[in-house]
């Protein structure tokens, strides 16, 4: 191990002691037991690991620990995703992210911020980068791709695609970097390989682009739309990550001030007040 293994100790001590036994489905309560929390052989149930090297790991003796076995004594503490990944780096691991699948949810007050962008397009995308939630203006922008949602398969399935990204080689190109990016840091993810799989079978330019290797995250991009109705739109977009939902992006495209692209978003937003 890299770091301390006194630290590693506490900090598994400290977690186990928060967790009621009740929580994790263990009978008896806290009724004559001496320490609070899950006792270390009930970790090393649940975690599926001997009593014996469970206790090591506690005691700073288990000098080779596995991903594998911190990700089971995480899910048995019922660690937080930030949690997690402390774990990890006390153990001298990187840690292996695991997205948000509580349905792909949007956190309430994610989608209320949203609505806190009026001259601007929002949405969140989850780690496949589908559409979870969009402000009003976003949904009007991407109107010309429904019912799809997910943004790879709009890029390199849908019709209208080439027509709508002015600069939809660029674009599509960053898309798939990305898209790379979050295969690695989420290596389990169903919905990525599935993804994967589909444009690598329907679309040689996607597949080419996956075969070059090319990794990067979405980060500040400049995009340029031909939207049907509002004509063209230029913005600049910024990406941020979702804290408290690992492989969940919010994305915030603004236009210049005064622009006409400015006029074109604001055209967007009195067609879908008039819907």
């Amino acid at each position: 191990m890299t770091t301390g293994e006194g630290d590693l100790g506490a900090f598994l001590r400290a977690n186990r002691a928060r967790v009621h036994p009740a929580d994790v489905g263990l009978a008896g309560g806290v009724s004559g037991r001496r320490v609070a929390g899950l006792r270390r052989e009930e970790v090393a149930v649940l975690a599926g690991v001997s009593a014996d090297y469970y206790a090591r790991l506690e005691q700073g003796r288990e000098r080779n620990p596995s991903p594998q076995v911190f990700d089971a004594i995480g899910r048995a503490m019922r660690l937080s995703a930030d949690a997690r990944g402390h774990l990890f780096r006390l153990a001298g691991l990187n840690p292996r992210l695991v997205p948000d699948r509580r349905a792909d949810r949007v956190h309430p007050a994610l989608l209320e911020l949203l609505d806190a962008f009026p001259g601007a397009a929002a949405y969140v995308l989850g780690p496949a980068f589908d559409v979870l939630a969009a402000n009003a203006i976003a949904d009007a922008l991407l109107s010309p791709f429904d019912p799809e949602r997910n943004m790879p398969r709009i890029l390199f399935t849908h019709p209208e695609a080439r027509r709508v990204f002015a600069e939809w080689p660029i674009v599509a190109e960053s898309t798939v970097h990305a898209l790379r990016l979050n295969a690695g840091l989420f290596p389990g993810d169903q919905a990525i390989a599935d993804l994967v799989a589909d444009l690598d079978a329907r679309s040689p330019e996607f597949r080419g682009l996956w075969a070059a290797q090319g990794v990067g995250g979405l980060a500040r991009a400049f995009k340029v739309f031909v939207h049907p109705e509002a004509g063209r739109i230029e913005l600049t977009y910024q990406t941020f990550d979702v804290h408290d939902a690992p492989g969940q992006q919010l994305l915030v495209g603004t236009p210049v001030p005064g622009s006409p692209s400015e006029q074109a978003l604001t055209f967007l937003a009195a067609m879908v007040a008039r819907s």
